[in-house]
């Protein structure tokens, strides 16, 4: 489906012309529509296109979108969602493995914090799951290795006692924690980062 911060790839774009067209000549190929029905979706799926058209999204979250208009019938909605399933623009399975993939470990995201995320736009148990199976425990822990690497990249100095390290640590729990991860790879990897960042500064080594 591409990277859910943008807007759809030219398959999709395709799709979406085969589905129009297909539209306009009928459901059934047989040149009749209800013209009617098709004015009134009209505007519902320019809008539902144009949100699309922005990143990709899961279908719960763009009919709550699409809902926002109070004037537009909760069954026009579902046809036009519908309609979108059918030309492939929505398939909420697809757009959660690519979530996972783009966030895991771009931008440090937990598989608890992913799981949220996803929830919260409405896509199923099912399909977070079947999404979240691509971040193994290994990719976790790398994941949080990142994160307090680059956390602990901004000390200068190593501590001149106990409660500046204990401050260090603090900070770089707090951003491992803020993304979710357990709090035993917090603190595996948060003290790992802080034991190799200070050989660097102690030797002289990067940063």
């Amino acid at each position: 489906m591409g990277d859910p911060a943008a807007g759809p790839d030219p398959d999709q774009v395709a799709r979406l012309r085969r589905a129009l067209a297909a539209a306009e000549r009928g459901a059934d190929g047989s040149g009749i529509v209800d013209l009617d029905r098709e004015r009134a979706k009209a505007p519902l799926r320019a809008r539902a296109l144009r949100l699309l058209d922005q990143r990709a999204r899961a279908t719960e979250e763009l009919r709550r979108r699409l809902a926002e208009d109070d004037d537009a019938p909760a069954e026009l909605i579902a046809e036009v969602l519908a309609d979108l399933r059918s030309a492939g623009l929505l398939d909420d399975a697809a757009f959660a493995a690519e979530w996972v993939r783009q966030r895991a470990r771009r931008r440090g995201k937990s598989r608890r914090v992913l799981d949220r995320e996803l929830r919260d736009k409405g896509v199923s148990a099912a399909d977070r799951d079947a999404a979240l199976d691509q971040v193994g425990d290994a990719e976790e822990e790398a994941t949080a290795a990142a994160v307090a690497a680059k956390r602990t990249a901004a000390i200068r100095r190593v501590p001149a006692d106990r409660a500046e390290r204990d401050r260090d640590l603090r900070r770089v729990l707090g951003a491992l924690a803020r993304r979710g991860f357990p709090q035993e790879v917090a603190m595996r990897r948060a003290r790992a980062a802080l034991a190799e960042r200070y050989a660097e500064l102690d030797g002289g080594g990067p940063g």
